[in-house]
């Protein structure tokens, strides 16, 4: 681990964290913003409610950012390219793999402090669990500087997540018989499609 944590990780990994918080707590608030001058189904919202459809701001945001971040490492950048570096590939690390997962405990710091704050209206012990066992992954992989390809793939099912969000604001904008509702299960079912393939065709080779 020593070797691992040299001068520019001291700086970009608090630095990653602190911006994964900072990304949060300010989508959080441009969420409430828009939303109460753009949507009048926001101002019918119950408290609880309204926590929720903020929260769930920043969760869709951190989801496309660790979804592209993770999709460009693994399938077009060169660091898991075989043919490309002479260390294996559970050891191979980048700049920007240490800064997404630094971001990405942010953001689980963000919103287990949230469910936390709120508990249990925006997640049970579940979510506690999840969000544990996924800074526990994250932190061993960022200080260890291995495995970071299968911590990415991991990330990379976020790509359902924003379609997950879109269902929930739907939901409680009572537009479920609306055509933009089925139209996200399909997209749903889709994106959930494509991460499986590209999991298992990543594995294949």
């Amino acid at each position: 681990m020593h070797g691992n944590f040299g001068p520019q990780e001291q700086i970009l990994w608090p630095a990653s964290v602190l911006a994964g918080i900072v990304m949060c707590g300010a989508v959080y608030q441009m969420t409430r913003h828009v939303s109460s001058r753009c949507f009048k189904c926001y101002s019918m919202l119950n408290n609880r409610q309204k926590v929720e459809w903020n929260n769930r701001g920043f969760s869709t945001l951190h989801a496309l950012v660790a979804a592209a971040v993770s999709f460009y490492l693994v399938m077009i950048s060169d660091l898991f390219n075989e043919d490309a570096h002479n260390s294996i590939i559970i050891d191979r690390k980048s700049w920007l793999s240490d800064c997404m997962f630094g971001v990405s405990i942010g953001y689980f710091l963000t919103d287990l402090t949230m469910i936390m704050l709120y508990f249990p209206s925006l997640g049970g012990n579940e979510y506690l669990l999840h969000h544990g066992l996924s800074m526990y992954a994250i932190g061993l992989a960022l200080l260890s500087g291995k495995a970071h390809m299968y911590i990415l793939m991991v990330l990379f099912t976020e790509i359902t997540t924003p379609f997950v969000n879109l269902r929930w604001y739907l939901d409680v904008a009572g537009q479920k018989t609306c055509n933009l509702y089925l139209y996200n299960g399909v997209a749903l079912f889709v994106g959930w499609l494509v991460q499986q393939l590209l999991s298992r065709v990543i594995n294949f080779f």
